[in-house]
């Protein structure tokens, strides 16, 4: 009996030291969205959000006015992502989300940075700019559009 206790004793104790030395897996990356501050060590499931913000000045607002522009339409990766009047203009690049910018978040997976198409029309449906804008992992890049 004392050996059965013996070895039971032994192997609760090589359990409990084999679940110790198991490090906890996960994000470790502080920068993921999936981030977990238990992990000690990346199993690479770490995933990643970026946003751009577009905006505009003054002279490009009054110049889509003088074309006789009065709406944009803006699409990212082909989907439409917002409107707003060509009155409307920034003095500086504003902050991701601010209220009336045209903000866009994306879920990059897997990946820290990606490139996406982006188009604005006007309301008469011509294309007023086109091009690629790089969206990097928690970080807003504010893209200045300028006519």
């Amino acid at each position: 009996m004392i050996k059965k206790s013996l070895f039971i004793s032994s192997m609760l104790i090589m359990s409990v030291a084999f679940v110790s030395c198991k490090k906890e897996e996960g994000c470790t990356d502080k920068n993921a969205s999936n981030y977990s501050a238990d992990a000690e060590e990346d199993d690479g499931t770490c995933t990643y959000k970026g946003s751009v913000v577009f905006w505009y000045g003054q002279a490009t607002s009054e110049e889509l006015q003088f074309d006789l522009s009065s709406s944009l339409s803006f699409y990212v990766d082909g989907i439409i992502v917002g409107s707003t009047a060509t009155t409307q203009y920034w003095t500086g690049g504003p902050a991701c989300g601010a209220n009336g910018s045209i903000t866009v978040e994306k879920d990059l997976g897997l990946v820290k940075s990606k490139i996406y198409p982006y188009q604005v029309k006007d309301d008469w449906g011509d294309v007023i700019w086109e091009g690629n804008v790089t969206v990097d992992a928690n970080s807003c890049l504010a893209f200045e559009l300028t006519y």
